[in-house]
C-alpha cells in the first residue's frame, strides 16, 4: 500500500475558498495550500485580511490570488467563479465557507429584511457558489465540494439565532440533495459542522467571554476548538482519500453535540 503523505495529497488540485480572508476560511484555504493545491481566496469586504492569506499560499510556494464579491448577489458569484477557473485553469474543489450570523433578533421582533439577510448569506451563497462552480467541477472528473454548516444546525444556536440556525439546517439538506445530484458526475459534497471555535471574528463579534467559557465547560475533550482543527477537515475531504465520502455532515465539536 502507498502512503500518500500530507503535502503530496493534493499536488496540483485548484481550490477555491469563499470568505477566506480570516478565520476559518483562511484557515482553510492556507491548508490547501499546504496540501500542495492552488488556491482563489475570496472576500466580501476585508481585502486586507484576504491579502494576507494569500501571500501566506504565495510564500509556501503555490499559486495564489484575491477576488472580491458579494456572495447574496447571483453576478457577482458567477463573476467570482468564472474569475477563480480562470486564473487557475479550472476548478477541483470549491470550499462555501462564506456565511455571517449578521446579528442576534428574536424571531418575535425580527424584520423580514433581516430573515433574508441571514438566509441569503448563509444557506443562498451556498447555493449560488455550487451553481456557478458546478460546470467546471463536471469537468475537473474529481470534484470536492465542502458546505459550512454548523453546530447551530443541530441544537438551535444561542439567543437569537434561531433563523441562522435553520439557514444552517438548510446547508446540511441541500449538501445531502446535491451529493445525489452531483456524485454521478464524480462530485462529492460534504458539509463541515463546527462548533465552538475560538479565536474568531464570529464568537469574539457574537459570543459574550463569560458564554464562552461556559462553551468550553460542555466541550468533553476539555478544550475549544481551533480554526485548524476545521482546516484539517476540509483538506481531508477534497483529498483522494475521502473519494467515497458524500452526503455526509462531519461534526467538528469535540463531542459537545450528544449523538
Amino acid at each position: 500500500m502507498t502512503t500518500v503523505s500530507p503535502t503530496a495529497a493534493l499536488t496540483g488540485r485548484r481550490a477555491l475558498v469563499t470568505g477566506a480572508g480570516h478565520g476559518i476560511g483562511a484557515a482553510i484555504a492556507v491548508g490547501l495550500a499546504r496540501a500542495g493545491a492552488d488556491v482563489v481566496v475570496h472576500h466580501g469586504h476585508s481585502a486586507e485580511a484576504a491579502a494576507r492569506t494569500a501571500g501566506v499560499i504565495t510564500a509556501l510556494g503555490r499559486r495564489a490570488t484575491v477576488l472580491q464579491a458579494d456572495v447574496t448577489r447571483t453576478e457577482e458569484v458567477d463573476r467570482l467563479v468564472s474569475g477563480a477557473a480562470d486564473f487557475l485553469g479550472g476548478l477541483d474543489a470549491v470550499v462555501c465557507n462564506a456565511g455571517h450570523l449578521i446579528g442576534r433578533e428574536p424571531v418575535a421582533t425580527m424584520s423580514d429584511e433581516h430573515y433574508h439577510r441571514v438566509v441569503d448569506v448563509n444557506l443562498g451563497s451556498t447555493f449560488r457558489t455550487v451553481r456557478a462552480a458546478t460546470p467546471h467541477l463536471r469537468e475537473s472528473g474529481r470534484g470536492r465540494v465542502v458546505t459550512m454548516a454548523s453546530l447551530a444546525a443541530h441544537n438551535g444556536g444561542g439567543a437569537g439565532s434561531a433563523i441562522y440556525a435553520a439557514a444552517k439546517a438548510g446547508i446540511i439538506g441541500l449538501t445531502k440533495g446535491l451529493a445525489k445530484e452531483l456524485g454521478p458526475d464524480g462530485i462529492t459534497v460534504n458539509a463541515l459542522a463546527p462548533g465552538f471555535i475560538a479565536d474568531t471574528a464570529f464568537h469574539n463579534t457574537f459570543t459574550p467571554p463569560e458564554a464562552q467559557v461556559s462553551m468550553v465547560a460542555g466541550i468533553p475533550v476539555g478544550r475549544a476548538g481551533a480554526v485548524d482543527d476545521v482546516a484539517s477537515a476540509a483538506v481531508w475531504l477534497c483529498s483522494d482519500g475521502a473519494g467515497f465520502i458524500n452526503g455526509t455532515t462531519l461534526d467538528i465539536d469535540g463531542g459537545a453535540w450528544p449523538r
